[in-house]
């Protein structure tokens, strides 16, 4: 179906849920922007400009409208998709096949557009990644192999050994020795985040759409001689709930514990980056003078491109010496966008 200026009208009239993500509405006599199932009085057709991403409604100047929110997580799991992930979690054996999906309300093809879209693989691939990890962190944890294959739903020892193997690299005998990086795809107001987090803290946190993040994953990974994997992590559940105040103004300063590995320059440059006030913005040459390296602001501000941790380390608040934006992994988009936020909640 053509997405036509008729229908998407018809779809803000009628207050389509269905169309949520597929675009958003701006309305040029009140210069807001909403999502489609807004519950606001609905604009003539000839006051309303429409937009398929909340970038384009900010670049072209629209605030979110402060009854729908629009710029609100849409992505969050259903509440029935999460009972799923708690039984898993409660008993990683369990295997959820398309009928016991059914018999709980649950569409297969709803769930695995859905695990696709926010997690980038099949429900079913997220079950077999969530039974592999759990068994690699009871292994981690002093758990016999042979016990913690068959606990963890596995039918045989070698499909175990198999299937580890392909997934860390070594056999489960060696687990043990293997670090591991846990990831998690995080919605923000801003886009997908990706977060990545070891014992000691968040080690990882950029924007899907950055261009460098590959990149950025490989390095982190050889830096902390670690696996890659996709699971919880003790120290995600505080950075969301925290991401979540700061975007809703409710949040100026961040205690989540950070995991930065790096030379000592990098480390004294993003210790710097996080002492830059709430709503206040510094330049590259300042950042420079802070740290007791005026002769090194090419230096800094290679540092400052090297932060994997971005809003928790504070990089878009560093711009050019004559007041304008400049680079910023996530977009300028979104760097205009935080210090707007910060500059109108920290007054």
């Amino acid at each position: 179906m053509k997405l036509t200026v008729e229908i998407m009208y018809k779809a803000i009239v009628e207050k389509d849920t269905s169309f949520e993500g597929v675009f958003f509405t701006a309305v040029k006599t009140t210069g807001i922007f909403c999502r489609p199932s807004c519950t606001a009085r609905k604009p003539k057709l000839e006051n309303v400009e429409f937009f398929k991403t909340s970038k384009e409604c900010i670049l072209k100047g629209y605030r979110p409208c402060k009854v729908c929110n629009p710029l609100k997580t849409l992505n969050q799991m259903p509440k029935e998709y999460q009972q799923i992930i708690n039984e898993l979690s409660a008993d990683p054996s369990l295997k959820f096949k398309d009928y016991d999906l059914k018999q709980k309300g649950i569409e297969p093809s709803q769930i695995r557009r859905w695990f696709i879209k926010n997690h980038g693989i099949t429900f079913q691939a997220y079950q077999r990644m969530f039974r592999i990890n759990s068994a690699f962190k009871k292994i981690q944890n002093g758990e016999r192999v042979t016990h913690t294959a068959f606990e963890t739903g596995f039918e045989s020892l070698s499909g175990f050994g198999d299937s580890f193997k392909n997934i860390f690299g070594v056999s489960p005998k060696n687990g043990k020795h293997q670090s591991i990086i846990e990831l998690k795809r995080i919605e923000t107001p801003l886009g997908t985040m990706l977060a990545c987090a070891t014992n000691q803290g968040i080690c990882l946190l950029e924007f899907t759409d950055r261009k460098m993040l590959e990149t950025e994953l490989k390095s982190i990974a050889k830096l902390l001689n670690a696996t890659i994997i996709q699971g919880n992590n003790k120290h995600f559940e505080l950075l969301e709930k925290q991401l979540d105040e700061y975007f809703a103004g409710q949040r100026m300063t961040f205690d989540i514990p950070l995991h930065t590995p790096g030379t000592v320059f990098q480390n004294k440059v993003w210790a710097a980056l996080q002492s830059i006030p709430y709503g206040q913005t510094i330049s590259y040459k300042e950042q420079a003078i802070a740290i007791e390296s005026p002769e090194s602001v090419r230096a800094v501000a290679n540092a400052n491109g090297m932060n994997r941790i971005s809003i928790l380390i504070p990089c878009h608040r560093v711009i050019g010496s004559d007041g304008q934006l400049t680079g910023y992994g996530g977009g300028l988009w979104r760097k205009k966008y935080l210090l707007e936020l910060e500059e109108k909640n920290g007054r």
